[in-house]
């Protein structure tokens, strides 16, 4: 039998592959010299994503703080989806290596815009 692992993200974050080109994106956008001089703004490929911010409702908690509660955690979903092509602050980014790749894990509010490819019929 094999155990199959599974990279898991947690809560409203993202995980980002790292776009390692020069001034342009594969997205085809350019970032002026004095970004990527400071390193301020990265880009990269969203791989996974958590499931979003918990949002709890107040009215079915129970009044009583020792009663087993039975609610369940409903979460807001995040914009970013899986392929997207993400520009984001690298301050607010914690690298990090699973199985030999380097990634980012970025907080969603650290994206700055999303470019996403829709196929559309012509």
């Amino acid at each position: 039998m094999k155990a199959k692992k599974n990279l898991i993200v947690i809560g409203p974050r993202v995980l980002i592959s790292l776009d390692r080109s020069e001034s342009r994106t594969g997205a085809g956008l350019y970032l002026p010299p004095t970004v990527k001089e400071k390193d301020e703004v990265q880009s990269g490929y969203v791989v996974k994503t958590g499931p979003g911010y918990a949002v709890h409702d107040p009215s079915t908690q129970n009044s009583e703080p020792w009663a087993v509660s039975n609610n369940k955690t409903h979460y807001m979903p995040l914009e970013a989806k899986e392929g997207d092509y993400a520009l984001f602050l690298k301050k607010d980014g914690v690298e990090i290596q699973y199985e030999g790749e380097k990634y980012l894990i970025v907080p969603h509010t650290s994206i700055l815009a999303i470019v996403r490819t829709e196929i559309v019929e012509g």
